[in-house]
């Protein structure tokens, strides 16, 4: 039972110092043996994305409060640099939880995209130099209504709420193009998508090449519409997306971007996809613990 932060640390802890065993061999790194090891400056980063933290400020600052958790901690420079330098181990640290948990397993999901700006509309001229090298554009979201400059993190997740897989993408990619990229790195999947996603000769080829068979709502104007039943069933499945991209956005503020660089962003976002996962995880170990920082739905599964 997870009753108190101090539960939650260490439970978070001792699953990342687990599952970072395999990876650790494969990290080089010049110089000594750092004095906070790899597994302690990942919990420390990923706690604090599930606390809120999402500014390194008031991470150092928070966790200056806690030296009987983590008694020996870096400084902000250090720990930024350490973190990015970790940025790939953290997501394989994701997909080594992903492939030991059930409910990641499941082969019916949902796909769908949020918003990731970089930096408004009126630092764009001076900012964009560096953020367009690395693919930034104009984008309009149109369920939110609005344009933005940045990019569209593409989500897959399961019907039990666990987050499959993601891709990053320039803000002005139709949503099926970066879609059909994401899904064709998968096999024998069921996969609900909105408007965005209908296109039958793309639909077709997903289930004649990958066995993936995407599954769309017809529009308003199309001849052949679908009975209230099926429906209402593509309803639940997307309600279950919405409800992990406001997880996302409320809880983890990934709509929120601190970073100055690209290489800053992923590193923050593999920190933030990760804690949502290791969240769930946990969630689902030790059964609806009384105590979490990410308010999690029971999704059906």
């Amino acid at each position: 039972m997870i009753a108190d932060f101090e539960d939650f640390c260490t439970w978070m802890y001792v699953v990342i110092s687990d599952a970072f065993v395999p990876i650790a061999p494969r990290l080089e790194r010049p110089g000594p043996v750092p004095d906070c090891s790899d597994a302690e400056l990942l919990t420390m980063a990923i706690v604090g994305e599930c606390m809120g933290w999402d500014q390194e400020t008031v991470l150092i600052s928070q966790w200056r409060q806690h030296r009987d958790l983590f008694p020996v901690q870096p400084d902000r420079t250090r720990f930024n640099r350490r973190r990015r330098a970790l940025s790939q181990a953290l997501n394989v640290l994701r997909c080594a939880i992903l492939a030991v948990f059930d409910l990641a397993q499941d082969r019916r999901c949902a796909i769908d995209s949020l918003p990731v700006p970089v930096v408004q509309f009126y630092h764009v001229p001076r900012a964009s130099t560096e953020w367009r090298s690395h693919a930034a554009t104009f984008g309009r979201c149109c369920a939110k209504k609005q344009t933005i400059f940045g990019y569209k993190l593409h989500l897959l997740v399961t019907l039990g709420g666990v987050i499959r897989d993601f891709e990053l993408a320039p803000a002005n990619l139709p949503d099926l193009t970066v879609g059909v990229e994401l899904l064709a790195e998968h096999r024998h999947l069921e996969v609900w998508g909105d408007k965005a996603y209908i296109s039958a000769p793309v639909a077709a080829e997903l289930a004649r090449t990958r066995d993936v068979h995407l599954h769309t709502l017809p529009r308003a104007n199309q001849v052949h519409q679908v009975a209230a039943i099926v429906r209402q069933r593509f309803n639940g499945a997307r309600e279950i997306i919405e409800s992990v991209n406001q997880q996302l956005t409320a809880q983890l503020h990934v709509e929120t971007n601190h970073a100055h660089t690209c290489f800053g962003l992923t590193a923050r976002l593999y920190t933030k996809l990760a804690a949502h996962t290791l969240c769930v995880y946990l969630n689902r170990l030790i059964g609806s613990p009384a105590w979490l920082p990410i308010k999690l739905l029971a999704f059906p599964i």
